[in-house]
């Protein structure tokens, strides 16, 4: 399999309150509460305090990623209501080498209920499905003690400290190193 014979899901992955579904155009006032997060622009693609346009533009940019191969792009959704809380994507730069990395953000209204955790879970479990995909990985750095919990809570384990790993905004900053392997039961 390449990554341009990735399928959309035929069935949202879904776990506990969440499900995973496409972003649409009436997410833009989720992705504009995202962007109100100044940590973000500097780890993605979103402008900081973005405006309607831009947020709409990222959302196009979401939908791109599947064509492109170079993943897949949710949005994380309230089970019972559809609410749009945040945006998690698989991202499978390395399916090659049977890896992917993943990365999740709520918005600021959503966080402090589960919500990343549950959305990870679900994406992991989608994860397996993808043949040719044995590990998926999360970078996350020392100081966000809530993305360690979203990664414990999904089943990841921490491997180990990656130093002066990557750039963030204009610093070099060291990284755990979480990840999830498929089971060989």
């Amino acid at each position: 399999m390449t990554n341009s014979d990735l399928a959309w899901p035929s069935a949202a992955p879904a776990f506990g309150e969440v499900r995973l579904r496409a972003l649409t155009s009436s997410d833009v006032s989720m992705v504009l509460d995202l962007s109100t997060d100044p940590y973000l622009p500097q780890i993605g693609s979103l402008p900081g305090n973005a405006d309607r346009e831009q947020a709409l533009a990222y959302i196009e940019r979401q939908h791109e990623r599947l064509g492109t191969g170079a993943g897949y792009s949710f949005c994380i959704a309230d089970r019972r209501t559809d609410a749009a809380l945040g945006v998690i994507g698989l991202h499978l730069a390395s399916l090659a080498a049977g890896r992917a990395s993943a990365g999740y953000a709520v918005a600021p209204r959503g966080r402090g209920h589960g919500v990343a955790g549950r959305a990870l879970t679900a994406l992991t479990r989608f994860a397996w499905s993808v043949p040719g995909l044995h590990r998926v990985e999360l970078y996350i750095e020392p100081w966000n003690l809530g993305s360690v919990r979203t990664a414990e809570f999904a089943g990841y384990e921490r491997e180990g400290l990656l130093r002066s790993h990557q750039e963030i905004g204009g610093n070099r900053v060291d990284m755990l190193l979480y990840a999830a392997t498929r089971s060989t039961d």
